[in-house]
């Protein structure tokens, strides 16, 4: 966690990350538009799926890309270090391509659990960015300098903006309809609760002291009002 302490634009690290980000979106395309699918699992029945399911999974993908964009560019003010910028985008090819394949073979209409798929996506993206945004205004400021952020999103949770991250990929889990996408959810709820939110805990335990110990004993550590 000590990166965390280092400050560095890293302008060649995140141009990098966004390049991989980019060709991997494109490898997506190619999947749902291009005859990837088939040719990947060389069909000899051509699969076609729900054409409007697929164009729904692509701007999903936009829209994760454009949120990372914020997140990489506005966001983060401390170092990257080289193997982050090579480890995030293949992280988040689970989603762009991993979700494609899923929920290519398809063909069920697009009804009310595509509805509530897309909401959820929706407000699981507001959450992680738009707090995430929140702090930064608030971090910004001088008089801040030292403390500890428990306002706003942060006050249901202490990791409000993993919980949104985890909420948009289980919509894009749903939005499939396809029972082994849940897999992928699974995956990253682990991943927060035993390796993520731990070690980042101990360093704001770290930083902060008294604050965090506060904050902690007042407000759930990941999913509100539940855990």
């Amino acid at each position: 966690m000590d990166l965390y302490n280092k400050k560095d634009k890293s302008y060649a690290q995140k141009f990098v990350l966004t390049t991989l980000e980019i060709i991997i979106i494109l490898i997506s395309y190619w999947i749902l538009f291009a005859n990837g699918y088939n040719r990947i699992f060389h069909s000899v029945n051509p699969v076609t799926g729900n054409y409007t399911r697929h164009i729904i999974l692509f701007i999903l993908n936009i829209i994760v890309f454009l949120r990372i964009l914020v997140t990489t560019f506005y966001l983060i003010k401390r170092r990257m270090p080289w193997e982050e910028a090579f480890s995030i985008p293949f992280a988040f090819a689970l989603y762009y391509i991993g979700f494609a394949l899923f929920g290519y073979k398809s063909d069920l209409k697009i009804g009310p659990v595509e509805i509530i798929a897309m909401l959820l996506f929706l407000f699981g993206s507001f959450l992680n960015t738009g707090s995430e945004l929140a702090r930064d205004i608030w971090k910004k400021k001088p008089e801040n300098k030292g403390h500890l952020y428990t306002a706003g999103l942060f006050k249901y949770s202490m990791h409000i903006n993993y919980f949104g991250d985890l909420l948009w990929v289980s919509a894009y889990a749903l939005l499939t309809r396809n029972w082994y996408s849940i897999s992928i959810p699974i995956f990253l709820f682990c991943f927060f609760a035993f390796y993520n939110i731990p070690k980042l805990d101990n360093y704001l335990k770290s930083k902060y002291g008294d604050q965090f110990e506060e904050y902690q004993g007042k407000v759930k550590k990941f999913i509100p009002f539940i855990y």
